[in-house]
């Protein structure tokens, strides 16, 4: 399997409207935390998530979260 490509080492803070998102599991999308199809090239594919209600959340940008799409602290200790 394609590791994953750390996007960055810190979480971005989004509120966003309830409804269906990708989140971009390969770390290669220029849209980040969402997918843009960058993953065709790897066999990651984007994880699918739904927001019921509207509210500020961090959102895991280095791929390496126990708690997809949210971000749980992991990117403070990779290297």
């Amino acid at each position: 399997m394609t590791e994953p490509i750390i996007a960055d080492k810190k979480s971005v803070k989004l509120e966003l409207e309830p409804g269906t998102y990708f989140w971009c599991r390969c770390g290669r999308s220029t849209n980040q935390p969402f997918c843009d199809g960058s993953h065709s090239v790897t066999d990651i594919q984007p994880m699918e998530f739904t927001i019921t209600e509207k509210k500020l959340r961090s959102y895991c940008q280095c791929k390496h979260t126990k708690t997809s799409p949210f971000c749980d602290g992991t990117h403070k200790e990779l290297p």
